[in-house]
């Protein structure tokens, strides 16, 4: 039975929160606000915050900073994942991973199904691992980042949950690396 297992420690992880935006600033950006809210309320570390304009370079040169940055363990983009011509996100990010999480959009497609229906289709949220990092783009409004955080993110990022989570893995990630990342108690 999925759950968190109180005997096992809690390892907070550093989280960046990238909001993708043609209009929106610190001061606006309700669906940055919330992950990050998320992310400190949870127990992590919010590691970096930023905001790019809607655009294949602008996303790719931050994305790039910092998943080579050795103190970011979790990169989270919130816009940009829809149809229109300005969303970009998914062709920004895609070419940067090194193994791509079809999982993690198929379980976001199933909690939005579940929120708003048919139209949950209008989503391209992705995920990945990159340079020992992991990505997960959701979409820009504030209710898909509850949904992805409060459904699937807060359970995969918290050590504690069984039967298994990403962050027990996370050392591994970087065996051919051989850079320092979170360490579980054991590793």
């Amino acid at each position: 039975m999925p759950g968190i297992d109180e005997s096992r420690q809690f390892i907070p992880l550093k989280i960046a929160v990238l909001t993708v935006s043609d209009t929106r600033d610190l001061a606006d950006d309700k669906s940055g606000s919330t992950l990050a809210d998320r992310i400190s309320a949870a127990g992590h570390v919010l590691a970096a915050r930023a905001i790019v304009k809607d655009e294949v370079e602008a996303i790719r040169a931050q994305m790039k900073r910092w998943i080579e940055d050795k103190a970011i363990d979790v990169v989270i983009t919130t816009g940009g994942t829809g149809f229109t011509g300005r969303d970009v996100t998914p062709e920004a990010v895609e070419p940067l991973f090194e193994k791509k999480m079809d999982g993690f959009a198929t379980l976001f497609l199933l909690v939005s199904h579940g929120k708003i229906g048919t139209s949950a289709i209008q989503t391209r949220a992705t995920a990945g691992v990159a340079n020992a990092t992991y990505i997960f783009c959701v979409p820009g409004s504030p209710g898909a980042c509850k949904d992805a955080w409060d459904e699937i993110l807060v359970h995969q990022l918290d050590y504690r949950y069984r039967p298994c989570n990403f962050v027990e893995i996370l050392p591994r990630l970087d065996e051919h690396l051989r850079r320092e990342k979170a360490r579980t108690p054991s590793g």
